[in-house]
C-alpha cells in the first residue's frame, strides 16, 4: 500500500491532470519498500517523503519540466537531466539524499554498473572459416 498520496506528490511537482499519478506512486512505493525498509530504522514519516520525492522523479522522466517558456517565438527549453538514472532529475536527487542509509545510491551504483559492464563473449571455435565471403 502506497506511503504517499497524490495531493503529497502534487505539492512537489505541477503535474497534468490528464496524466494519472497512480503508477508513479506504486513504483516508487515497491523501490522504497525494497530498499529504503529493511534495516534503516526510517519512521513512517520520512519513508514518505522518500516515496514522494521518488514519485515525483518517475513522474518528471515521463513529463520533463520546462526550464524557460516564452510567447515571442512561442516554445520551451526543457531541463537538462544532469545525470543518469536517479540523478537524471532534481526530484531523484531529493529522494537519494533523504535516503540517508544509502539504499537507492546503492541499487542507482548498481544499476549504472550493469549497463556500463556488458561485455560480449564470444562463443566458436578458434579457427578463422577459409570460406568467408563477408
Amino acid at each position: 500500500m502506497p506511503r504517499t498520496t497524490d495531493a503529497a506528490v502534487e505539492g512537489i511537482i505541477e503535474v497534468d491532470d490528464e496524466i494519472s499519478l497512480t503508477p508513479f506512486i506504486e513504483t516508487a512505493n515497491q523501490l522504497v519498500t525494497d530498499c529504503c525498509v529493511t534495516d534503516t530504522g526510517y519512521t513512517d514519516e520520512k519513508l514518505e517523503l522518500i516515496e514522494r520525492w521518488l514519485s515525483a522523479h518517475f513522474y518528471a522522466i515521463r513529463d520533463p519540466r520546462a526550464s524557460s517558456e516564452y510567447a515571442a517565438s512561442i516554445g520551451q527549453t526543457y531541463t537538462l537531466n544532469h545525470g543518469r538514472g536517479l540523478a537524471a532529475t532534481q526530484y531523484g536527487q531529493n529522494s537519494m539524499r533523504l535516503d540517508t542509509a544509502g539504499g537507492l545510491a546503492a541499487l542507482d551504483k548498481a544499476t549504472e554498473r550493469g549497463a556500463q559492464g556488458m561485455a560480449m563473449k564470444y562463443v566458436g571455435s578458434n579457427t578463422t572459416p577459409t570460406d568467408c565471403t563477408c
